[in-house]
């Protein structure tokens, strides 16, 4: 028998980090893919990579990033970061009209971390750090819902936060190269990302309502959030969730759906699918992971997990045995 409601959100207000759980399922991996510095004129271009979020961070100098299909540059300043959650093509240079190398192309044999050198000029220098988030093809939801193509935060917004304190020990790993700083700066990577998230969330208030980090925050569709993620196998309905946040079962679906994207029944299945992910690339088999996602019926569960994932939970485990096996 499980919980009373009652007990089981006193305990998930205490205990319950749903981001934390969203960006493990995504297995967010950040990388330095650059320290760049370049004098004017210069420019790079940036592809769009599958499942590879982006940020930049202006450690000196000025210069332009041009976004994929926006007509209007956007002007980076000393202390500026930038965030591309999406991987959106794009390009930085000293001025639109200059002309830009793919970097890709460009660094195919420079190791990661170190410092790019590239063919330009004698006017202004620039400084960048350039870095990149893969992000899993299950896990990208719902991480992503809501985020803009890109997150421009400011130097004077960034301030003497968090974010500030992590930028500054990561330009100082990257520039001193000490034993240890790959793993460092991957820590510090992974840190910026939630900061940044965190900064821009809070500079939105309400314009951030529309993404899943706004929906977090909602009082009535966070607490939500929080007790599917505390308790995946409890028997979820949007009745239970409904009455638990104090509101009827038709004003609380539509609020779900607006802030998170798709119907409540859907993201309880979908995360459960996350959840069960995780176990089966574990090597569980699926007849005990489908108990511990709140199925009683094996075969229930293989029907889901292949209509939300595209493949069977068997199929899925072999896969990432094969993987760990070719390490």
């Amino acid at each position: 028998m499980h919980e009373t409601l009652h007990s089981m959100f006193k305990r998930i207000d205490s205990c319950t980090d749903a981001l934390t759980q969203v960006l493990e399922a995504a297995q967010l991996g950040g990388r330095l893919s650059a320290s760049i510095s370049v004098r004017a004129p210069w420019g790079l271009r940036f592809g769009h990579v599958e499942r590879l979020a982006g940020f930049h961070v202006v450690s000196r100098g000025v210069c332009w990033l041009l976004c994929e299909g926006d007509d209007a540059p956007v002007r980076l300043e000393p202390g500026d970061l930038v965030l591309l959650p999406h991987g959106t093509a794009h390009v930085l240079c000293d001025d639109p009209a200059s002309e830009a190398i793919d970097l890709h192309a460009y660094a195919a044999n420079i190791a990661p971390g170190q410092t790019l050198a590239l063919p330009d000029g004698s006017g202004l220098e620039c400084a960048l750090l350039c870095g990149s988030y893969s992000l899993s093809l299950d896990g990208r939801y719902p991480l992503l819902h809501g985020l803009p193509r890109l997150i421009h935060l400011r130097a004077a917004q960034i301030a003497e936060g968090a974010l500030a304190a992590t930028v500054r020990m990561l330009e100082a790993e990257a520039a001193q190269g000490a034993p240890g700083s790959s793993l460092v700066i991957d820590r510090l990577i992974d840190l910026l990302f939630v900061h940044a998230l965190r900064t821009w969330l809070a500079i939105q208030a309400d314009g951030a309502s529309d993404s899943w980090f706004g929906a977090l925050a909602d009082p009535v569709v966070g607490p939500a959030l929080q007790a599917v993620h505390a308790d995946p196998t409890f028997n979820w309905t949007v009745e239970t969730l409904a009455r638990a946040v104090g509101l009827s079962r038709a004003p609380f679906a539509r609020r779900f759906r607006s802030a998170v994207g798709e119907p409540p029944l859907s993201y309880i299945t979908r995360w459960r699918m996350a959840v069960a992910a995780g176990f089966l690339e574990q090597g569980e088999r699926a007849a005990r992971v489908a108990g511990r996602v709140g199925y009683d019926d094996e075969f229930a569960f293989a029907k889901a997990f292949k209509r939300v994932r595209g493949i069977s939970p068997g199929e899925h485990r072999r896969r990432y045995a094969g993987a760990s096996a070719g390490t």
